[in-house]
């Protein structure tokens, strides 16, 4: 071993290089090393605050800690495999720079609050990161749903068309959605902005420190009481990586709808050359790649939910070595997210949609039915009669190769005497918009109430 473990004392023969090799972690917490000198800087601060370090020795260390950063930013210090973590890769370096003083940064804490602190500090960055992400699609899509304001399209339930509904109103369903995801990655910080530094390896500390003064300097909103509880769960960790499993799904959603859109069969969407690829061997493909990827890639973020929950499952208190393997999964999820939520945005900018192939798919079909049903109750029959009545006048059309457009006023009223001439005026998709009438329903004045409600809210959101 290049370097003495910081630990080594009551070994007496070294750590094998292939125990390290197998047991280091530094390949992925090294992305945590602006965390870690944070946390470290604070902590220091605090220890010559409650006079456990001299304010020389403090400074000293402080400063070593930001030229130790700098090193790093520019490469100059490598954090490699072998350390055995990126806490002990710092505080060597720190040592070789001031000394033996070095070594009293280490006083009061672990390795075990250290890296909770760490990962808590990490959130918080991603939080709003992501959420940021998550503004910027939905702004994105209260554009196109502004810009494609009066086309209609198929609504589906099951797959299978069912009623006229306006685009902008599909649209604005994924807006609502990326909503509720806003505010679960920003619910997150509520349990996960506290800070655990000062519970050490699980029974706190002798010395006299100030946990809270650590904590505001973080700008956490207070401690994780229990030391025991501060050093053993990751379920804040969970929490966020199940609200990118959350994202994701939504996403996945709208990426297989741009799918199935972007084929010739529905013709709905057209995304850009600059965001699909084509084929190795049939020259006229044209494929949806990235709305696919984002599809596949939520398997990923799936995959590290399950992979921390099944590390942190019946593990006993307090600290144990496999909680080292939920940094693969937290970096997983949120890396995954954070590139999806990004490319997304791009592919929708660049997609246009077919109104005309839209509207000419209301017409072939009988997306209107539900509008004679309601037309008998309005005249004075139960809904399940007229459900009943309009269910016979679909198959007739079946039967008979019509759609309901076709239909005239002698047919219906072998169906039923309730009809009048003006029933046509209902088969027709826009009126069947137009006549919705409840709150938050595909109706124009309802769908523009909405845009104009979700762009006040988006414009006032500050990153």
């Amino acid at each position: 071993m290049s370097h003495q473990a910081l630990w080594s004392g009551r070994f007496k023969e070294p750590l094998s290089e292939i125990a390290l090799n197998f047991s280091s972690s530094i390949d992925l917490d090294k992305q945590l090393y602006e965390e870690d000198i944070a946390g470290s800087i604070a902590h220091v601060e605090m220890l010559a605050a409650t006079h456990i370090l001299t304010a020389a020795e403090s400074r000293r260390i402080r400063t070593a800690l930001k030229n130790i950063e700098k090193e790093i930013h520019s490469g100059k210090f490598k954090l490699t495999g072998e350390f055995e973590d990126v806490h002990l890769a710092i505080e060597q370096r720190l040592i070789q720079k001031v000394g033996a003083v070095g070594g009293k940064l280490h006083t009061g804490r672990s390795r075990n609050d250290q890296i909770a602190l760490d990962e808590r500090l990490y959130l918080r960055t991603a939080v709003k990161e992501l959420s940021n992400l998550v503004t910027h699609l939905q702004r994105v899509l209260i554009y196109k749903a502004e810009r494609y304001f009066g086309a209609l399209m198929p609504g589906y339930t099951h797959l299978q068309r069912a009623q006229p509904i306006m685009l902008s109103h599909h649209l604005l369903a994924y807006v609502s959605m990326l909503e509720r995801d806003f505010e679960r990655l920003r619910d997150c910080l509520k349990r996960a902005n506290k800070s655990p530094l000062g519970a050490a390896a699980l029974a706190g500390t002798s010395f006299p420190i100030d946990r809270m003064k650590v904590a505001k300097k973080l700008h956490f909103d207070g401690i994780v009481e229990n030391s025991i509880d501060a050093v053993s769960d990751r379920d804040y960790l969970l929490e966020l990586i199940a609200t990118c499993s959350i994202v994701m799904m939504h996403l996945s959603r709208f990426a297989e709808e741009l799918v199935l859109w972007s084929t010739k069969e529905f013709g709905f969407a057209h995304i850009s050359d600059s965001y699909t690829t084509g084929s190795s061997i049939m020259p006229q493909k044209k494929n949806p790649d990235m709305a696919e990827l984002v599809r596949g890639k939520t398997g990923r973020v799936y995959g590290a939910l399950m992979n921390l929950l099944t590390v942190m499952k019946a593990l006993p208190l307090s600290y144990n070595r496999d909680m080292q393997e939920d940094k693969l999964p937290l970096f997983e999820a949120v890396g995954t997210t954070r590139q999806c939520l990004f490319i997304f945005s791009h592919i929708l900018v660049h997609t246009k949609f077919d109104r005309v192939r839209m509207e000419e798919e209301l017409r072939n079909d009988f997306l209107t039915a539900t509008e004679i049903a309601d037309y008998l109750v309005r005249k004075g029959m139960p809904f399940r009669d007229a459900h009943a009545i309009t269910g016979k006048i679909v198959s007739y059309c079946i039967e008979h190769r019509m759609f309901l457009g076709n239909l005239d006023i002698d047919t219906l009223h072998t169906f039923s005497k309730s009809f009048e001439p003006d029933v046509f005026d209902y088969l027709l998709p826009h009126t069947s918009v137009e006549q919705k009438k409840s709150a938050g329903s595909t109706a124009p004045h309802e769908v523009k109430r909405q845009i104009v409600r979700w762009s006040r809210l988006l414009k006032a959101r500050k990153a």
